[in-house]
């Protein structure tokens, strides 16, 4: 791929460049001894660095961030004990869940690298290709395997896509990232269409030359950062063939990716310039099968997914079980606290703990005699399974106090903005807010009910927030529109109230936040807050 772009008299980036000089997993005998000198990487090191899920994120911090995979966004009591230590030995003594089911550690010291790296391996995890340009974290629905609702069980396509890759150095190639997620259409959204790869669960019946049953259809070129949902690829999947398809997917890409501009080195554009036929044609000959089309009635958008289902407690499918979501502020943990929960999931569950891409947690299968036991245990450790309509739909990105991109410090207006608008605003639905500190947005600003985009404010360059609204993926797909732009941070709890405020006086019965916002256009948005409840 770089060989033909080179052809074309075209210069290639920094970072494929430096990929084409040495391949960075080659290097593990290079941090450790950046380690034993107990030095950071300099300039394009480290971007390769970071194929080993490590980030050295100054100048916000002067330490590595160490981003982990875990297929699915499951791990075990006896992992999170063992992360928890690591946070604790080499770490800030926390650990922060991200919107991709994940954990990421953080005031990590130059010398403890490769211990952290080695540690995780012990415990049966790993970073590897966790950031840069590599297939990031692949979800799947938290709730897999235990929800009601749920049309199949993502797990197995998650755990095999995520050996598949670790198991195959030629899908570390990649121009830029990659997001694949899976839907397995349980109650709580994964948010599959905003990933380059998005699989979503879909029954079937009495369609014309396909057997009933459930497979999963797929959708390309997800990335709501750029304005982008995922787009139908026209393709009707049985579950066996969701991993070659994947690969194949991601193969073309890896051939077509531009590698010399990194703003247009993602699936989106390559899209964009080819179409889902011409695109659709290279993928089928790289597999094995050939698949099914799908017709437009499967591949309707499924409806709503519940929006507070990753909070409370909820019954499983299994008889007498119930999993118990666990609010986290701004998605982070202490070492404490992940023992406690670690503890409470073996104690009382299975010893499973499910993250979601809402930055909180599950504890699974917990017997019904075991729910007030286990709840009260929660309390304890500071946390809790009951939280506001604000808090539970809560979501923020690193922000500036740990991540060099970001413009404002999206944490910690988060817990001010909740702490705002749970004194003064009587929410009785759940509305999503989501923080994001750059247009790379972490956070997906763009399908917030309301999302917040941080930037720098006025001639003194202060923090501040362009506030969008009427965000939405799924079956409430839209891209937020913009109604404030340049609101000082100071500023953004009071203006944000004001619209949360004038939702709740002026909306129809059992009318949802998303609904309400998008059947005003923005200038009416504008005068009804304006004019207040």
């Amino acid at each position: 791929a770089q060989d033909r772009f080179l052809a074309a008299g075209k210069t290639l980036t920094a970072e494929d460049q430096a990929k084409r000089r040495g391949h960075p997993l080659d290097m593990w005998d290079e941090i450790a001894a950046n380690a034993e000198a107990g030095r950071f990487p300099k300039g394009i090191d480290i971007f390769r660095h970071k194929f080993f899920g490590l980030f050295y994120v100054a100048p916000a911090q002067d330490s590595y961030m160490c981003r982990l995979r875990m297929p699915n966004g499951i791990l075990s009591g006896y992992q999170l004990r063992g992360i928890a230590d690591i946070a604790e030995r080499h770490g800030a003594g926390h650990a922060d869940v991200t919107t991709r089911a994940n954990l990421q550690l953080r005031e990590i010291g130059a010398g403890s690298a490769i211990a952290v790296l080695m540690a995780l391996q012990d415990l049966g995890l790993t970073s590897r290709g966790a950031g840069a340009d590599n297939i990031r974290n692949i979800t799947g629905s938290p709730t897999a395997g235990i929800d009601p609702a749920e049309l199949i069980d993502t797990r197995p396509l998650a755990h095999a896509l995520h050996h598949t890759i670790l198991n195959h150095r030629e899908l570390y190639g990649l121009p830029r990232k990659f997001n694949i997620a899976f839907d397995g259409g349980g109650a709580i959204a994964v948010l599959e269409d905003t990933n380059d790869i998005g699989f979503r669960a879909v029954a079937v019946a009495g369609e014309a030359g396909v057997p009933d049953g459930v497979y999963l259809r797929m959708e390309l070129g997800g990335i709501t950062g750029h304005g982008d949902f995922a787009r139908d690829a026209g393709v009707l999947l049985r579950p066996d063939q969701c991993v070659p398809m994947a690969v194949a997917v991601v193969r073309v890409f890896i051939m077509q990716g531009d590698r010399t501009d990194r703003k247009r080195a993602r699936l989106k554009y390559v899209l964009d310039d080819w179409g889902i036929e011409r695109f659709m044609a290279a993928v089928a000959q790289e597999l094995p099968f050939t698949p099914m089309a799908a017709s437009p009635g499967i591949n309707r958008l499924p409806a709503p997914a519940v929006k507070d289902a990753h909070i409370g407690i909820h019954a499983q499918k299994q008889p007498g079980l119930n999993y118990l979501g666990v609010a986290l502020p701004v998605g982070r943990l202490t070492t404490a606290q992940m023992r406690g929960l670690a503890d409470i999931a073996d104690a009382l569950g299975s010893g499973t703990i499910r993250l979601t891409v809402w930055q909180n947690l599950l504890l699974s299968d917990i017997p019904d005699d075991k729910l007030a036991t286990a709840e009260a245990m929660i309390a304890a450790l500071g946390l809790a399974t009951r939280t506001s309509a604000v808090r539970a739909g809560l979501i923020a990105c690193t922000g500036n106090t740990g991540c060099r991109f970001s413009a404002t410090d999206t944490k910690g207006h988060a817990a001010r903005l909740a702490d705002h608008l749970d004194a003064r605003v009587a929410l009785d639905r759940p509305v999503n807010i989501h923080l994001t500190g750059c247009p790379n947005s972490c956070a997906q600003h763009y399908v917030g009910d309301i999302g917040l985009l941080g930037i720098k404010v006025g001639d003194d360059m202060v923090e501040g927030y362009t506030i969008l609204v009427g965000g939405g993926a799924g079956g409430e797909r839209k891209m937020a529109r913009e109604l404030y732009a340049d609101v000082p941070a100071d500023d953004m709890p009071a203006r944000v109230e004001r619209v949360l405020g004038t939702y709740v006086a002026r909306r129809d019965v059992d009318e949802s936040f998303h609904h309400f916002a998008n059947r005003h256009s923005v200038e009416e948005l504008r005068l009804l807050c304006a004019a207040g409840p």
